[in-house]
């Protein structure tokens, strides 16, 4: 069930009314020993600059991106800041982005240096998966999902109710 609340949008809740305890992904972090490469490389892959950038003189330690149709947030975090040491395998939560095309993106980014993790693959229902390796050892992963567009639409066509004056 979906509530609208004015300023946020639609929330999830249970059956029982109360809001969801996991609502949403917020921010994605990858970590990266060369901030600035790694900056450079996803600038190029989601075709816009970070907003973000902290300090914000010398070197970056948190380089923040939004992107996508939600404005998720993207963080690059130096390695330096890792609450465990670097593995020499790729390691740590596969989050798939939705993409239109898994094949070409797939091809994309390999062509901008990353390793293949695991080459696209047709599931069930319509579902295509891939994943990569970052040049800086993260696994990117990415996914045609009919549920996301579903949903996209879905949400683009719902009106949404006029703020009411307390």
């Amino acid at each position: 069930m979906h509530t609208f609340v004015p300023r946020f949008g639609y929330i999830s809740q249970t059956s029982e009314g109360n809001s969801v305890m996991l609502r949403g992904l917020t921010t994605t972090n990858f970590f990266a020993d060369d901030m600035a490469a790694a900056a450079k490389w996803y600038a190029e892959l989601f075709g816009v600059q970070p907003y973000f950038v902290r300090p914000e003189t010398g070197p970056p330690a948190y380089i923040e991106f939004r992107i996508g149709d939600y404005q998720h947030e993207f963080g690059l975090l130096s390695r330096a800041w890792a609450p465990h040491p670097a593995t020499d395998q790729p390691a740590g939560a596969i989050v798939y982005w939705h993409v239109d095309d898994v094949a070409t993106t797939y091809e994309k980014v390999l062509a901008m240096g990353a390793r293949e993790h695991d080459a696209p693959t047709t599931r069930e229902a319509g579902f295509i998966t891939a994943s990569v390796t970052d040049p800086f050892g993260n696994i990117l992963g990415l996914m045609y999902n009919p549920h996301y567009l579903e949903i996209l639409e879905s949400m683009r066509a719902q009106p949404r109710p006029e703020p009411q004056d307390p």
